[in-house]
């Protein structure tokens, strides 16, 4: 029976056949095909100075020493693309962007991957998602109530979710259980908002 505790249901989807998230070893196969898709000839140039720089003519080129998708992004994206390779001949839906990149999102729409749409109310239309479709949750993750739905709908759940993000919900459940409340910095309609703020009791 599906809890209705926002974390026990989590942690039932986790356990369940429905549920993909990869192992270590596959997301290291994952990310070394997401280097080759978006590696840069002038980017690996760039790197191989010592300074990071590149003149040419009288224009210099600085890289920083720290650029690019941050981990939990670089494996999110990695699991998206990866799952086009795992279901081929599945219809894919993503409930957002997996993050807000376009060049990665155009990508991801080309492999024939889709968001849910939304309604005149600008709300998610589940209606178009079937039994045994793959729904892809973002970087962001997701509202429990979304998770629920698509879970009542028997889809396969391919979770993208950035475990610092998770990390946050964790912290959530634990001050609500010490019934402390939990105060969100960040824009109320942001994804990651409403997915936390799903966590918490009100």
């Amino acid at each position: 029976e599906t809890s209705t505790d926002p974390w026990v249901f989590r942690k039932q989807l986790q356990r369940s056949d429905k549920y993909y998230r990869p192992d270590a070893t596959s997301l290291k196969t994952m990310r070394q095909r997401l280097r080759e898709v978006h590696n840069s000839t002038l980017v690996e140039e760039i790197q191989s100075s010592p300074d990071y720089t590149l003149t040419v003519g009288n224009i210099t080129f600085k890289l920083a020493e720290a650029h690019g998708f941050c981990w939990g992004v670089e494996r999110a994206v990695a699991i998206a693309y990866e799952s086009r390779r795992r279901y081929p001949d599945k219809t894919i839906w993503m409930t957002n962007e997996v993050i807000h990149n376009p060049t990665v999102n155009r990508n991801l729409e080309e492999l024939g991957i889709r968001y849910i749409p939304r309604d005149a109310g600008n709300q998610k239309d589940f209606s178009v998602v079937s039994a045994g479709d793959v729904v892809i949750l973002p970087a962001f993750g997701a509202a429990v109530k979304e998770m629920m739905e698509l879970k009542r709908k028997g889809v396969t759940i391919v979770d993208t979710t950035c475990p610092w993000v998770s990390k946050v919900w964790s912290s959530v459940e634990r001050h609500k259980k010490g019934e402390y409340t939990s105060i969100i910095h960040g824009k109320s309609k942001h994804e990651e908002t409403i997915a936390t703020s799903s966590f918490a009791d009100k």
